[in-house]
């Protein structure tokens, strides 16, 4: 009964997941918010966009945008880059906290950070020797995964 009830459940939950994914969509460029597209022409001048999707969460919208360098951007409903991944390419360092650059200057010399990430409460980074690094808001170092 409890396999059963745990089925279900687990059912439901793809289901739910598929229509909330269900209303995600390619935008034209001229959709994107103007700070995303400052953001894109400030940091990554030399690229293009490929596309942008506009993904519509339970916590508001989202858009995902892939540069013709492969980086991949998060940006807010108002443009704010959420997250940026450069897939094992440095970062901009213009985007990087300078307490967290000084920190990984520190204790990782000769590594760059390859993916940024904040959150509400963090900020999650990448580095390129493949460790992971958590900060809270004060830009401590909470954690590291590799």
């Amino acid at each position: 009964m409890k396999a059963m009830r745990f089925f279900m459940v687990a059912l439901m939950c793809m289901m739910i997941s598929s229509v909330c994914h269900a209303d995600d969509r390619i935008v034209p460029v001229n959709q994107l918010p103007a700070n995303a597209k400052l953001f894109i022409q400030e940091n990554f001048p030399d690229a293009s966009i490929s596309y942008a999707v506009l993904d519509k969460e339970f916590s508001g919208k989202r858009y995902e945008v892939r540069l013709n360098n492969n980086v991949e951007i998060d940006f807010d409903k108002k443009g704010n880059w959420i997250k940026v991944n450069c897939k094992g390419f440095a970062v901009p360092a213009a985007i990087i906290p300078p307490m967290i650059s000084d920190y990984v200057n520190a204790n990782f010399p000769g590594t760059s950070v390859t993916k940024i990430d904040k959150e509400r409460k963090n900020w999650e980074i990448k580095l390129s020797n493949g460790l992971d690094l958590k900060f809270n808001k004060s830009f401590k170092c909470i954690g590291v995964d590799d």
